[in-house]
C-alpha cells in the first residue's frame, strides 16, 4: 500500500516552517498517544505514522532529499527515515523529547531518566473574616487534621534508618521505562511508588509510609486589604510526602461576610444614607460611621435622593496596591410615616403652598414628557 505524503499526515503545506510542523506534530501526538488511547489500535497507527511524518520533516537533510524523491528517497532503510529501526526508540526520544515535555516526566533513552521532584499535596482551607478583619487584617488560628510526618520513624518509614534502602526496580530513580505499543515511556515505578526507596522493616505507626494523619493548628497572619479569594500561603505546612519527599503547602482562601451597612468594591467602599425629605430639603450635617470611627456628612439644601457623595481616603488599602480608596455615601430620601393629624395638616397646608414647577423641576419635567408623548 502506498505511503500518505508525509505533509498530508500532519496537515502542513510543503513550504511549512520548522515551528509549524513541530506545533502540528504535537498536537496530533497529544491526541493519539497510546497513553490517552489504551486498547485503541487506530489511535496508535495514527501516533505512528505521525511520529514519521516528524522524523523525516523536522529534519533538515532528510526533508530535503524527501522533497526531492518523496518516499523512494529512504526505500530499504527500515520504513522509519534514516535506518533507524521501529524497535529502537532511544534516538527518537532524544529526538522528540520537547514535544513531549509537558505529557511524560522524563525521556525514555535515558534508561528511566531523571527522577521528577515529588511533593505532598497542598492543601487548601477557608478561612471566613468580617470586613473589619479583612481591611485592618488579623492574626488567627486554623484547626485541621491531615497527613503530617509520623513522629514514630520521624517520617523515614522505619525506625532503624539502615532498613530504608535504594529501591532495586528502579535504582533509585523512582521510575522505570515502559513498553506501551508503538511506544516507549516513563511511568511511576510499581515497587516504591516513585520514592526511589523501599523499607525492609516499615515502622509500626505508619506502615513505611512516613506519613501519619494529625491534627494540626497553626496561627496565620492575615495582612490588612484581603478580599475574597485571596490567598496565603504557608510554605511546608500542607500534605506529607511521606519519607524523603517535601510537603506540600497549605493555602488559607479568603472569604469575607457580608456586612450590614458597607459593601466593599475593590478599594472603595460604599453605604446607604437614609435622610428625611425635610433634612434634604433644607440641608443638615448628619453623623455617619467609617471604618476608622464617626465623621460628619454635609447635606446640602434640595439634595435629592440616589445622590453621591464621596468621603476620600475612608475606604480600603487593597493588598496589592498603596492607594486607599474612598467612601461613597447614595442618599435615599425617606418618606415619613405614622404622622400625627397635625403633622398631617401641616404637609397639607405645604402642599398647597408649593409651585411644582419651581420646587419639583424633576416632576415637571417627567410630566412635561409625557404630555409631549400623547400630543
Amino acid at each position: 500500500m502506498a505511503k500518505r505524503d508525509y505533509y498530508e499526515i500532519l496537515g502542513v503545506a510543503k513550504g511549512s516552517s520548522e515551528d509549524e510542523i513541530k506545533k502540528a506534530y504535537r498536537k496530533l501526538a497529544m491526541k493519539y498517544h497510546p497513553d490517552r488511547n489504551p486498547d485503541d489500535n487506530t489511535a496508535e497507527a495514527k501516533f505512528k505514522e505521525a511520529s514519521e511524518a516528524y522524523e523525516i520533516l523536522s529534519d533538515a537533510e532528510k526533508r530535503s532529499a524527501y522533497d526531492r524523491m518523496g518516499h523512494a528517497a529512504f526505500d530499504g532503510m527500515g520504513g522509519m527515515g534514516g535506518g533507524q529501526q521501529s524497535g529502537n526508540f532511544q534516538d527518537m526520544f532524544g529526538q522528540f523529547g520537547d514535544i513531549f515535555g509537558d505529557i511524560f516526566s522524563g525521556r525514555g533513552g535515558q534508561g528511566g531518566g531523571q527522577q521528577r521532584q515529588r511533593r505532598g499535596a497542598d492543601l487548601r482551607y477557608v478561612m471566613e473574616l468580617s470586613l473589619e478583619e479583612a481591611v485592618k487584617g488579623v492574626k488567627k488560628n486554623v484547626t485541621f487534621t491531615a497527613p503530617a510526618a509520623c513522629t514514630t520513624c520521624d517520617g523515614k518509614g522505619a525506625k532503624n534508618p539502615n532498613d530504608v534502602q535504594t529501591c532495586g526496580m528502579c535504582k533509585g530513580v523512582g521510575q522505570v521505562r515502559m513498553q506501551q505499543g508503538f511506544f516507549a515511556v516513563n511511568q511511576t515505578c510499581p515497587t516504591c511508588h516513585g520514592r526511589g526507596k523501599t523499607v525492609k522493616n516499615p515502622c509500626n505507626v505508619c506502615h513505611g509510609s512516613g506519613v501519619k494523619d494529625k491534627s494540626r493548628t497553626l496561627e496565620v497572619s492575615i495582612p490588612a486589604g484581603v478580599d475574597n479569594g485571596d490567598r496565603v500561603r504557608l510554605t511546608g505546612e500542607g500534605e506529607a510526602g511521606g519519607a524523603g519527599v517535601q510537603p506540600g503547602d497549605l493555602y488559607v482562601e479568603i472569604v469575607v461576610r457580608e456586612h450590614n451597612m458597607f459593601q466593599r468594591d475593590g478599594a472603595d467602599l460604599y453605604m446607604e444614607v437614609p435622610v428625611s425629605f425635610t433634612d434634604a430639603a433644607l440641608g443638615k450635617e448628619v453623623e455617619i460611621p467609617t471604618l476608622d470611627g464617626r465623621v460628619n456628612l454635609k447635606i446640602p439644601e434640595g439634595t435629592q435622593t440616589g445622590r453621591l457623595f464621596r468621603l476620600r481616603g475612608k475606604g480600603v488599602k487593597p493588598i496589592r496596591t498603596s492607594m486607599t480608596g474612598d467612601l461613597l455615601c447614595r442618599v435615599t430620601i425617606e418618606t415619613p410615616v405614622n404622622l400625627t393629624s397635625h403633622q398631617k395638616d401641616l404637609l397639607r397646608e405645604l402642599q398647597g403652598s408649593m409651585d411644582n414647577g419651581a420646587q419639583s423641576p424633576n416632576k415637571k419635567s417627567f410630566f412635561d414628557k409625557i404630555t409631549e408623548f400623547f400630543s
